[in-house]
């Protein structure tokens, strides 16, 4: 028999007989009457009965204020009992099941806290789903992705993220517990496309069915790259199977037996023109590639923007006034400094200058200006009259091999490089480059580059 059921007996027991006794004393000795012995016996054994039951009653007490405590998760107290019996035993395995789920709960918090560290510090974005398809977490990279500023959670993925794609991937996972990777696409913010994987999440128990897991990559960046990637190699093809292709037909021509004719010389000089059309292609993109590096670095030194420009203009004369066309530098303020590369500087003007000229009409007028703007740069700007550029062909002027008339450019020897060129030397400086035109009545490029800047 438990020890605590043999102190129970014990006790009220000995409670009972004390009472005999008591009542026997009272009626024998003391000749009180059965009514009167039995009250005070019983007064006699009140307090006693209630010394007792605080014997037993105070532990319980304690250890079910324990029991609340752990329900409430307030742990404050131990639920200590000074008995040696069963109820003491009963105590110590409160406080050790205290202990343990102390320990559990602060294992828990740590890793719920060290998992939403991980999730918030990803630049992937996750989407956690139940077995029913609905959402159970969003990190903060896929609200970013999705510009999402509501609770989403208890949702279906169809609800923030209109794809059948990933509704179906996300299904086929719950179902079936496959892997699934494909694109996405999602019209938001101009468009973007997310490299989406889709895993199973194991059930917690076996009355649980499994969930999924879609982690979103963004991939945008890498698709554009691809496409320039694509597109650079498409016209670096192009543009030097054109004059290959014709200076081999000419050369074959020539050892054909054209050699000795009076159309030969025609067609060396057709030879030369393309070859030097090629080499021209080549340097351009050296000087793209040089510019790009990581190891490229500005000679910097103090320019005086009247003197640079006057030294262009010797070099840019003599194709302007071929054309007869006047180039006006009152709008250059004097006395004007900078710190930049000497070399690179005088590029991005003879690139923007021979440009001008190339799409000015006979007889027509370019305007340089230079004006300092806010005491922190310097605006140049190049200003013709010629054939203007389209409205929508504006902003990718700048592209390499981009040309608004392809066989026109190629008939004033472009390469379709120039601009592109312009755009990383001033960017390499700092500065931002634009331009501004009306088909039909000119244009005008802009730059800008910063009085000072530290060489990186």
């Amino acid at each position: 028999m438990p020890r605590f059921q043999w102190k129970l007996i014990l006790y009220f027991t000995s409670l009972c007989l004390l009472l005999l006794l008591l009542q026997g004393y009272l009626i024998d000795q003391l000749k009180w009457s059965l009514l009167a012995s039995l009250l005070i016996s019983l007064l006699i054994a009140l307090p006693i009965s209630f010394y007792i039951s605080n014997i037993f009653t105070d532990p319980i007490q304690r250890m079910t204020e324990k029991a609340r405590q752990l329900v409430s998760d307030r742990f404050l107290t131990e639920a200590r009992v000074d008995q040696n019996d069963e109820l003491r035993v009963l105590s110590k395995a409160m406080d050790e099941m205290d202990v343990q789920i102390r320990k559990k709960i602060e294992e828990i918090s740590k890793e719920r806290d060290y998992l939403q560290t991980i999730l918030k510090g990803m630049a992937e974005g996750v989407l956690v789903v139940d077995s029913r398809s609905r959402i159970l977490m969003t990190n903060e990279a896929l609200r970013k992705f999705l510009s999402l500023s509501y609770d989403v959670t208890d949702r279906i993925p169809l609800e923030i993220i209109r794809n059948a794609a990933l509704e179906e991937a996300i299904q086929k996972v719950i179902k079936n517990g496959t892997n699934i990777s494909f694109e996405l696409n999602i019209p938001i913010s101009g468009g973007k496309t997310l490299e989406c994987n889709v895993v199973s999440l194991p059930p917690s128990s076996k009355e649980v069915e499994r969930g999924a897991i879609a982690v979103f990559h963004d991939i945008t960046r890498l698709k554009e790259l691809e496409k320039i990637r694509q597109d650079f190699v498409a016209n670096v093809s192009h543009e030097l199977r054109t004059p290959l292709t014709t200076i081999k037909g000419y050369a074959e021509t020539l050892l054909e037996g054209a050699l000795k004719e009076e159309v030969a010389f025609g067609f060396v000089q057709v030879i030369k023109r393309h070859t030097d059309r090629l080499t021209k292609i080549v340097e351009d993109l050296l000087i793209l590639s040089k510019i790009e590096s990581k190891k490229f670095l500005l000679q910097e030194e103090g320019i005086s923007i009247p003197d640079l420009i006057s030294d262009v203009m010797d070099y840019m004369r003599e194709a302007a006034e071929k054309k007869k066309i006047s180039i006006d530098r009152s709008g250059i303020s004097p006395g004007l400094f900078l710190e930049a590369d000497r070399n690179y500087l005088e590029q991005v003007f003879v690139n923007l200058i021979d440009n001008s000229i190339k799409y000015t009409q006979e007889g027509g007028k370019i305007a340089i200006s230079a004006i300092e703007k806010n005491g922190k740069e310097i605006e140049f700007s190049i200003k013709d009259n010629g054939i203007g550029i389209p409205k929508e062909d504006l902003p990718r002027i700048f592209e390499r091999f981009y040309r608004v008339d392809k066989g026109r450019s190629q008939e004033l020897g472009g390469t379709g490089l120039g601009l592109s060129i312009v755009k990383h030397i001033v960017q390499a400086h700092c500065g931002r480059v634009w331009a501004e035109s009306q088909l039909g009545e000119g244009s005008t490029f802009y730059f800008t580059l910063p009085r000072k800047q530290k060489i990186t």
